[in-house]
């Protein structure tokens, strides 16, 4: 029997998926999918079985497709459903090294640009000297800030980009802004990452299950450019880090080397719009 797939709800209706995955509901019923509706808002909240209530029980292996999730919370998700009699096919410890750098990028080193990160709580942004200390291994130069699963790229100059690690007082300036931004949602901690020069051509979002990958996007936020990467040398990192279902962002080196720039857990990774879920869908469908 193939997995059950399990989508976000409407907040505005419960017993109706969240319009953003539409397309994907129509696509799985098609190809003739168990599909079932879980409630985002409750189980960040912290109702987890509330968040669970029309999961069928019994139902079996499962996958999820929808938000993300932070990874304690996926692990809270996992046992409620365990309880219903559901199985999510990526397992919590999973979850988490797929979807927070610090799980990710031990495997993907040689292929990423150079990172250091430091645990942070909402609200508390680490002081100058203690980013100076962390980050003296990427050597200086420029520098890119976010969390342990996503950056603020939209406010470039001033929570995101560093044009120079040597200057620790802008470095923590620049910390400070994410933090205060991300405000409850920090995740996990602040990563800075080396800063690389890519090309126009756009990112490749690659969908992987079980090592293999099985479609090739655009990124979400441009959709209208979809490269052709060459994978060469992320296939056997990805069957390295031991996931199930993971998607990686790719992007141009100007000297001509893919890099990846993100990776994550596919169950919470976005499709861009226009695409047709079925291939994603059907691989999803047909994993062990």
């Amino acid at each position: 029997m193939a997995p059950l797939i399990i989508f976000c709800s409407d907040p505005l209706n419960p017993r109706r998926v969240d319009p953003h995955f539409t397309e994907e509901v129509r696509a799985a019923r098609e190809l003739g999918l168990r599909t079932s509706l879980l409630d985002h808002d409750a189980l960040l909240a912290g109702d987890v079985a509330g968040a669970v209530a029309g999961v069928p029980r019994g139902a079996g292996a499962a996958w999820y497709r929808g938000w993300m999730v932070p990874s304690g919370r996926y692990a809270q998700l996992a046992g409620a459903l365990t309880a219903r009699g559901v199985t999510l096919l990526t397992s919590p410890d999973g979850y988490r090294r797929a979807h927070e750098l610090p799980g990710w990028y031990g495997t993907f080193a040689p292929v990423t640009p150079p990172s250091a990160w430091l645990a942070a709580e909402p609200g508390r942004a680490p002081g100058a000297r203690e980013l100076a200390a962390r980050t003296a291994e990427l050597g200086g130069g420029p520098a890119v800030v976010k969390d342990f699963v996503k950056s603020l790229k939209h406010e470039w100059h001033e929570a995101c980009y560093v044009p120079d690690l040597a200057d620790t007082d802008r470095l923590a300036a620049v910390v400070a802004r994410f933090v205060e931004l991300q405000d409850t949602f920090l995740a996990g901690g602040v990563v800075v990452r080396a800063f690389e020069r890519f090309t126009d051509v756009g990112e490749a979002r690659v969908w992987w299950v079980d090592g293999r990958p099985v479609l090739v996007t655009a990124h979400p936020d441009r959709p209208g450019l979809r490269p052709t990467p060459a994978l060469a040398a992320v296939s056997p990192l990805v069957a390295a880090l031991g996931c199930r279902f993971v998607s990686t962002d790719l992007a141009l080196r100007e000297d001509g080397e893919w890099r990846v720039v993100e990776v994550g857990d596919g169950q919470v990774s976005d499709l861009p719009r226009g695409m047709d879920p079925q291939p994603l869908l059907r691989a999803l469908a047909g994993a062990r």
